[in-house]
């Protein structure tokens, strides 16, 4: 994947609240928040040349990349954070208002004719099948018709942070699915199951807030 295009973009859009939450949330001096971008964005860059380039219809790209980014800030924060913190870290780092605004975006649409063929299209797709850092997925609409479930078998993230030997942190992502459905208003976000924890499968369930 070349650094041209998403993944500049992304850093542009946060890098600053990635740095300013090292300052925030975990307590970090000015100048060592400063240091440790100054490192994160060589490292960056790294993980993302190591990237395939993805395939077009596949809507996980953002996903990997935002990956990337906590990774390079992780593997330069010193001490590192445990779980909860990072937790807490990645949490008030992804959600700037720019960001809020595009989960009540999405919100507005969920399970609109739209949203509902970009999931039976994503769960053709099978990107994972070529690709070990996208996702596979099922869609599974609920019987009573309150929802769905997206049920990921494959997470490119997990085999992301395996190969970056920091998998310790892949659960402080996944917190974040419930904090992204609170912000578009239109969702209660429900999981049994993740892959990082070791579960068969992870299930992302969208039901209509009434």
């Amino acid at each position: 994947m070349t650094y041209a295009g998403m993944p500049m973009g992304m850093w542009a859009l946060f890098h600053r609240s990635f740095r300013e939450s090292l300052v925030t949330v975990l307590g970090f001096e000015r100048s060592a928040a400063a240091e440790t971008e100054k490192r994160a964005l060589p490292q960056y860059r790294q993980i993302i040349a190591r990237l395939p380039a993805f395939e077009k219809g596949d809507r996980f790209k953002m996903n990997i990349v935002n990956a990337a980014m906590l990774a390079a800030f992780y593997l330069n924060m010193e001490p590192r954070p445990g779980v909860e913190q990072m937790t807490a870290y990645y949490a008030k780092a992804m959600m700037t208002a720019p960001m809020r605004a595009f989960c009540r975006m999405g919100g507005k649409g969920k399970f609109s004719r739209k949203d509902i063929a970009g999931m039976q299209a994503t769960e053709k797709l099978r990107a994972a099948d070529r690709n070990p850092y996208s996702w596979n997925m099922q869609f599974l609409p609920y019987p009573d018709g309150s929802g769905y479930e997206a049920r990921f078998s494959s997470c490119g993230i997990c085999t992301l942070m395996k190969e970056l030997n920091i998998a310790e942190i892949v659960p402080a992502m996944c917190r974040l699915d419930y904090t992204m459905s609170e912000a578009g208003g239109t969702t209660v976000f429900v999981r049994q199951h993740t892959l990082a924890s070791g579960g068969p499968y992870c299930d992302c369930g969208y039901k209509r807030k009434v």
